[in-house]
């Protein structure tokens, strides 16, 4: 198969223009946030259908490598940077490893009293004092998340002079607290950016955000970290695989 000749063959035609296109794109020859060629002028250079055209588009679509604007036509997206979830890693000790700088934003740090929701997470009573830690973090210098925890107060004092700007959480509480982490709950849904997240992370007011609640604990059971992680909808992904479990059968 030439550059712009698909083949008949057992390969679906939308199949293989979707392959082309695709390899166009992360090759760079199509460059993020440009604007792709029209269907008629897809059509036209590959010598097929418009219905072929949409349904290689609609794919790419799909997996998230382009976008449409109507009336303007359909655009590069950005690339989206992605966390495994397979295992339980701090942003920055999930994406160094593979060549991400990833520097962090403290907006603040302070000590309030828990609201019902904390209280019943960090299982401490309602309006005892706990520590919460607001940053943005930043992937290749363009803010990606707004990280909010919440720590029992004692934890969250020995955090106070910690460097919070470079290192993950998870990372000071083992190495520096001597606390060994063992598992987290995690719970993930939608949201609408308001105006804090509007600024945290440079986005449009409205823009899809993807939250997360997550509940650390310690190796012994007890809850230790209680955090919402607020992500740009358009700029990252949690990656995970789940095996089927088999049971017995009825």
């Amino acid at each position: 198969m030439t550059d712009n000749v698909l083949s008949l063959g057992s390969v679906p035609l939308h199949t293989q223009l979707r392959d082309v296109l695709r390899a166009r794109i992360l090759d760079g020859e199509y460059p993020q946030d440009s604007q792709m060629p029209s269907e008629s002028e897809l059509g036209t250079l590959f010598k097929v259908s418009r219905i072929t055209v949409r349904q290689a588009l609609g794919d790419l679509q799909k997996e998230g490598l382009i976008f449409k604007i109507h009336g303007k036509g359909t655009f590069v997206a950005k690339p989206k940077t992605f966390q495994n979830v397979s295992s339980l890693q701090g942003l920055a000790e999930s994406m160094t490893g593979r060549g991400y700088e990833v520097i962090n934003r403290l907006r603040s740090f302070k000590f309030i009293a828990a609201d019902k929701r904390v209280a019943e997470r960090l299982q401490v009573a309602e309006g005892e004092i706990v520590a919460q830690i607001k940053r943005v973090r930043l992937i290749n210098r363009e803010p990606i998340s707004l990280e909010i925890t919440y720590l029992p107060k004692a934890i969250g004092e020995r955090l106070e002079k910690a460097d919070l700007v470079t290192r993950d959480i998870f990372l000071i509480l083992e190495n520096d607290c001597g606390i060994a982490l063992g598992h987290a709950d995690l719970a993930i849904d939608a949201v609408l950016a308001d105006s804090d997240l509007t600024q945290a992370l440079n986005v449009e007011a409205g823009s899809p955000i993807m939250r997360i609640e997550r509940l650390t604990h310690d190796a012994r059971g007890q809850p230790l970290d209680f955090e919402h992680l607020y992500y740009r909808g358009d700029a990252f992904q949690y990656r995970l695989r789940i095996d089927r479990q088999k049971g017995e059968q009825a």
